[in-house]
């Protein structure tokens, strides 16, 4: 276990048998958080919470079956008093289904935050960490994006995000809520130790599905149009999921040390392009895969890359882990857990 935090706070995590939300689970639980956890299990999973709570005990992890767009959340409030902070990361996030299906993405994405943050209001929690995207700024004007870059978002994914934030910025100047609005560019790898990991299947993340590529659990479908880069693949700014659950540690620290209200971006402000990840993968692995093409992907930007240096400055945070790093995490996690986890 590392070094705890100096803080033993109680947490609420949205979305906690997700991929992020299952990795920032125990990330907190071994700073020493202590962590009620919620999910609908719809896309999540109850292993992974049910490892870590065998792991720490049911006094450091207790969890949820709730769905944040009907249940009345306001009894997880009554039931769990003293919590000190939301990470809210439940959230529908597949920009291609987006385009095919908008209404599945407001509805769960908005009416779930909503609903949350009212219950947080009712109850007198005032700090919230939001989970969001690069998808709310749409193709970039400049590179690296920072948070004064336009919100122009091209998915009904995005824009559900950025209504979210809007929502929560009403709220912040009606009623006090506190807030960091994280918004990240693309997320991979599993847990150092490879215990948790991406179980969707297939994963909407490219690194993940390379991986599984190279390892011959399902072949490697290509699904980006052609694009105005180098190489003509979109150029994506890919962050380790423990770093990117560290800063969200930093932040509910920072909005517990009376930090004001911000909207920060994370990344590690470095840009590869598609065809440089599957590139890098085969060499990490050894493996020459077969790359074939399939249906073409809806909402993608060409270039999004983010700068750091505002994440820096608040939050005293920057990425530590490569890219080999997290494909080396997920070799680990594929290999004991080819299927994922079980429903």
């Amino acid at each position: 276990m590392s070094e705890q935090s100096s803080f033993a706070n109680k947490i609420l995590i949205t979305g906690a048998g997700g991929y992020i939300g299952s990795i920032a689970t125990s990330v907190l639980l071994d700073e020493g958080f202590e962590i009620v956890a919620v999910d609908n299990f719809s896309t999540g999973y109850r292993q992974p919470l049910e490892i870590l709570q065998k792991k720490y005990g049911e006094e450091k992890l207790r969890f949820y079956d709730i769905d944040l767009t009907k249940d009345d959340i306001s009894s997880i409030f009554d039931k769990e008093q003293g919590i000190d902070a939301v990470i809210h990361y439940a959230a529908h996030c597949l920009v291609d289904e987006s385009m095919k299906n908008p209404h599945k993405h407001f509805y769960n994405n908005i009416c779930g935050t909503l609903n949350l943050i009212s219950s947080m209001n009712k109850a007198g929690v005032k700090n919230l960490v939001f989970s969001s995207t690069c998808a709310v700024y749409g193709q970039s004007k400049y590179i690296p994006i920072d948070e004064d870059h336009p919100k122009e978002p091209l998915s009904p994914y995005g824009e559900s995000k950025k209504i979210s934030e809007d929502i929560i910025t009403w709220f912040s100047k009606l009623k006090g809520l506190n807030f960091v609005i994280l918004r990240y560019f693309n997320v991979c790898g599993a847990s150092d130790d490879g215990l948790i990991g991406d179980a969707k299947k297939p994963s909407p993340h490219l690194v993940q599905n390379t991986v599984r590529g190279a390892l011959g659990i399902e072949p490697f479908i290509l699904t980006y149009p052609e694009v105005d880069t180098e190489d003509k693949s979109p150029i994506r700014d890919y962050i380790n999921v423990v770093d990117l659950n560290l800063a969200h540690k930093k932040a509910v620290e920072y909005l517990l040390n009376g930090g004001e209200s911000e909207f920060i971006n994370l990344g590690t402000g470095k840009g590869n392009s598609v065809l440089e990840i599957i590139n890098i993968v085969k060499k990490v692995t050894g493996v020459e895969f077969e790359v074939s093409r399939g249906n073409l992907r809806e909402g993608d930007p060409a270039r999004l890359v983010a700068s750091i240096e505002k994440a820096k400055r608040i939050l005293d945070w920057e990425p530590k882990r490569t890219i080999e790093d997290s494909i080396n995490s997920l070799i680990s996690w594929y290999k004991n857990n080819p299927q994922g986890w079980k429903k």
